[in-house]
C-alpha cells in the first residue's frame, strides 16, 4: 500500500508556485522546554492540497460525506520530498483506506470492548427510536386535537348563549315583574348551569381518555432519558478506554496516551483528526515535516465549513496536542543546508548566502530550496525579502522580519541609501584600474534572465569599480553598484563597452573556464538601522 506520494501525483512539475509568507502556522509550546514550535502552511503545500481536491472531486466516494482532509509535505532521510495524506475519523465507515495514512495505534487493543459497547449502544439507539414511535403518541396527539376543537366549539356556543341570556335578563327586568320575573331569571340561571355541566363533562371525559395515554408517554420519556444517560455513560467509558489506549509519538520519539496528554478530559474524536494522524505517522517513520494543510471537502452539516476552504487546527481536539506533536521537530540541520547568520535582531536578519542557493523559492516545486524557505523551515522565522542575489552569487542578503521594517528598508534602497560592495575575479586583465560603467540594461522577456546592453530600451545602470589585485591572468575587482539591475555587475563586466572581461565562472555571459562557481561575492553592506538609527556596516570574508 503506497503511503508516500510523489509531489507530481498532485501538481504538475511546471506548476508555478508564487512564493509568499505562510498563510497559517500550526504551533504549540514544547511541554519540556516551553519553546514555541511552528509548522507552516505554505503556498506549495496549499497547491498540493488543491491537487488532492481535484482528485476527490473526480471520485464520488469522497462526496458522500463531508469531512476534513489533510496533506503533509515531508522530507525523507535522503533529502527527497514526498507527500502523505489523511482524512478525519472514518471514510465511509473504514479507518484503513489504501493510499492514506493509518489511524492512531491503540484501537486494536480495545477492539472487543469497542465491539461490545457499540452493540450495546446500537440496542439503546433502537430502543430509543421505538419509544419515540409508540402508537400512543399519535393517538394522544389526535385525541388531544379533537378535544381541543370540541372545547373551542363549546366555548364559542356558550359565549353566544351568555350574550343572549344577558340580553334577555335586561329585557325581562324591563318587561316583567314579581313571580313572573323570578321564574324567567331562574330559567336563565338553569341554562347557564347546564352549559357549565356540559363543559365539565367534556373536560372530565378528556382527562379520562388522555391521562392513561399521557402516563404511557411520560413513562416512555422517562425511559428515554434513562437510556440516554446509559448511552452517555457507555460512550464516556469507551472514550476513556480508547484515549488510554491511543498512543501519540512526537519527533523526540516520546509516546504518550491521549489520557496522559489531556488528563483534564478529551473531547470525542480527539486523535482522529488529520493533523495528529499525519504528524504521528511522520514521527514514527523518520519523515521530517516541512509544511501541512487541512481543508474541508463534501457537504457540511456545520454552517461554518465550506468545501475547498483551508482550516487550521481545531481548538478543542487538535490544538492542545500541537505542542507535544511538534516537539523534536527541529532535527540537526544537515551541514550542507546550514546558513551563516551574520546579524540578527527582532526586526531584521542578515545571512551570508552560499553560491548555488536561491534567495527566494522559484516558481516550480523542484526549485523551492532557498535562503527564504530554509529560514522558515529550520528557524521558524516569518520574513520578507528586501532584495535578492543571483543564485550563483554568494554573500550578504538582507531580510526583514515585519512589514514596517520591510517598507523602511525598501525606501532606503529606492533612495540609494543602502550601499553594497561586491568582490569578483575577472577571467582576464584590465588596462584601467578604476572608473564608472554607465550602460543601460534591458532584459528580453523571451530570454529571461539574460540581460543585454540596449541604449534605447535599457534602464539606466551605473557601476563603480576598482582593481584591488592581480592573480596571474586574472584580476580581482571591487564593484559598487549605484543602481540595482538584474545581472548588472555581470553584464557591465562582460560587455565590450564595459570592462570587456567576464567574471570568472560566468558561463551565461561567455566565460568558458571550467569553474565550480561564479566568482562574485556580496562582501559588504552599509545602511542605517530602520529602528535603532545607527549605521550598520556588515562584512563577510570573500570565499575565493
Amino acid at each position: 500500500m503506497v503511503i508516500l506520494h510523489s509531489l507530481s501525483d498532485f501538481i504538475h512539475p511546471n506548476t508555478e508556485i508564487i512564493p509568499t509568507n505562510p498563510h497559517y502556522y500550526y504551533e504549540g509550546k514544547c511541554p519540556q522546554t516551553g519553546e514555541l514550535l511552528k509548522l507552516p502552511r505554505t503556498a506549495l503545500v496549499e497547491a498540493i492540497a488543491q491537487g488532492l481536491m481535484q482528485q476527490l472531486k473526480q471520485n464520488q466516494i469522497y462526496n458522500q460525506e463531508g469531512k476534513m482532509y489533510g496533506v503533509l509535505l515531508v522530507e525523507l532521510p535522503n533529502g527527497e520530498q514526498r507527500v502523505i495524506k489523511a482524512f478525519s475519523g472514518l471514510l465511509n465507515g473504514y479507518s484503513v483506506v489504501g493510499g492514506w495514512v493509518l489511524p492512531i495505534p491503540g484501537r486494536e487493543e480495545i477492539a472487543l470492548a469497542e465491539t461490545q459497547t457499540l452493540t450495546e449502544l446500537e440496542k439503546i439507539k433502537q430502543e430509543i427510536i421505538n419509544l419515540k414511535q409508540i402508537p400512543e403518541r399519535q393517538q394522544y396527539e389526535t385525541l388531544a386535537l379533537e378535544f381541543k376543537q370540541q372545547l373551542e366549539l363549546i366555548n364559542l356556543k356558550h359565549h353566544h348563549s351568555k350574550e343572549q341570556r344577558q340580553a334577555k335578563r335586561q329585557e325581562y327586568q324591563q318587561t316583567l315583574t314579581g313571580k313572573t320575573l323570578e321564574i324567567a331569571i331562574t330559567e336563565l340561571e338553569a341554562e347557564s348551569r347546564q352549559q357549565g355541566i356540559e363543559r365539565k363533562y367534556l373536560k372530565r371525559r378528556q382527562n379520562e381518555i388522555l391521562q392513561p395515554l399521557q402516563e404511557l408517554i411520560t413513562n416512555a420519556d422517562d425511559r428515554i432519558r434513562e437510556l440516554k444517560q446509559q448511552r452517555k455513560k457507555l460512550s464516556r467509558q469507551l472514550q476513556t478506554q480508547m484515549h488510554a489506549a491511543y498512543s501519540l509519538t512526537n519527533f523526540y520519539g516520546q509516546s504518550l496516551s491521549l489520557q496522559q496528554l489531556l488528563p483534564g478530559g478529551t473531547p470525542t474524536g480527539t486523535g482522529e483528526c488529520c493533523a495528529p494522524k499525519l504528524l504521528h505517522y511522520a514521527a514514527t517513520h523518520q519523515l521530517k515535516p516541512l509544511a501541512m494543510a487541512e481543508f474541508w471537502w463534501g457537504e457540511s452539516s456545520v454552517q461554518d465549513k465550506i468545501q475547498g476552504q483551508f482550516y487550521g487546527a481545531c481548538v478543542e481536539r487538535c490544538q492542545p496536542l500541537m505542542g507535544f506533536l511538534l516537539s523534536g521537530l527541529k532535527p540537526k540541520i544537515a551541514k550542507e543546508q546550514e546558513l551563516e547568520i551574520i546579524y540578527e535582531d527582532q526586526w531584521l536578519i542578515v545571512v551570508n548566502k552560499p553560491p548555488g542557493l536561491l534567495s527566494v523559492p522559484g516558481r516550480y516545486h523542484h526549485n523551492q530550496d532557498s535562503v527564504f524557505s530554509r529560514l522558515q523551515n529550520f528557524y521558524n522565522l516569518e520574513l520578507m525579502t528586501v532584495h535578492r542575489l543571483d543564485q550563483q552569487t554568494s554573500g550578504i542578503l538582507l531580510l526583514s522580519r515585519d512589514r514596517t521594517t520591510y517598507s523602511q528598508l525598501n525606501q532606503q534602497f529606492t533612495n540609494r541609501q543602502i550601499h553594497k560592495i561586491y568582490e569578483a575575479i575577472l577571467a582576464g586583465s584590465l588596462t584601467i584600474n578604476q572608473g564608472i560603467i554607465d550602460l543601460p540594461l534591458w532584459g528580453n522577456p523571451e530570454n529571461r534572465p539574460y540581460q543585454t546592453v540596449d541604449l534605447e530600451r535599457g534602464k539606466p545602470s551605473l557601476t563603480q569599480f576598482r582593481v584591488i589585485g592581480k592573480q596571474g591572468n586574472h584580476t580581482r575587482v571591487e564593484f559598487i553598484p549605484l543602481t540595482g539591475r538584474t545581472h548588472q555587475l555581470r553584464v557591465h563586466a562582460a560587455d565590450s563597452r564595459g570592462l570587456g572581461v567576464t567574471i570568472l565562472g560566468d558561463r551565461l555571459y561567455g566565460c568558458n573556464a571550467n569553474m565550480s562557481r561564479l566568482h562574485l561575492h556580496a562582501r559588504e553592506i552599509i545602511f542605517q538601522h530602520p529602528h535603532l538609527g545607527e549605521i550598520l556596516h556588515l562584512q563577510t570574508k570573500t570565499p575565493f
